[in-house]
């Protein structure tokens, strides 16, 4: 699989990208996306996860900017959980435990090929104070290892003006139910 885009693609990018930008001030106070355009074109396969996030419907947005890492912080916006990433277990070991009915991927699986990072609960609650977010789907997030050792993961949503934190097996899988992701570029 190529990681790279060519010159039209990534101007293609960038323009989907800064007219989300624009739209959602809310979501990064006090930044400058001239600033955030240099550093994505400074960084191609930073672009070509960000195209791998909207590709599959995660409609990436910058959140935020670390001052320690100088780096600025996207995530998946979209409304619900992104479609084409749905349907999918949590890791490579529950996608292997199951005999039949197998879905196509796991989170972690995805998350790696695309060169993110699968949010934790802390993040997706941060996330929840920019807007409101699987009102519909939920999302599975990073579990932390003693659950995931003995077989369990976690995901969250949004309902009744809540941020709902549960538990399934992590080779359980649902058509509403994908993951949200990160990127530091």
């Amino acid at each position: 699989m190529k990681k790279q885009l060519t010159a039209n693609e990534q101007e293609e990018l960038l323009s989907i990208l800064e007219k989300r930008f624009e739209k959602n001030k809310n979501r990064h106070e006090n930044l400058d996306w001239s600033k955030v355009e240099a550093k994505l074109k400074a960084n191609p396969s930073k672009l070509w996860s960000l195209d791998e996030m909207e590709r599959t419907e995660g409609e990436p947005d910058v959140i935020g900017y670390d001052k320690q890492t100088d780096e600025y912080l996207f995530v998946d916006c979209s409304a619900e959980s992104p479609k084409g990433r749905r349907s999918i277990c949590y890791d490579h070991e529950a996608l292997e435990k199951r005999k039949e009915h197998k879905p196509a991927d796991s989170a972690i699986n995805m998350a790696q090929e695309m060169g993110i990072e699968i949010l934790n609960e802390e993040q997706y609650k941060e996330l929840q104070k920019l807007g409101k977010f699987d009102a519909k789907t939920s999302s599975w997030i990073l579990t932390p290892p003693e659950i995931r050792k003995l077989g369990g993961a976690i995901f969250s949503d949004f309902r009744y003006n809540t941020v709902f934190v549960y538990h399934n097996g992590a080779d359980s899988y649902y058509a509403a139910r994908g993951f949200r992701g990160l990127l530091r570029v």
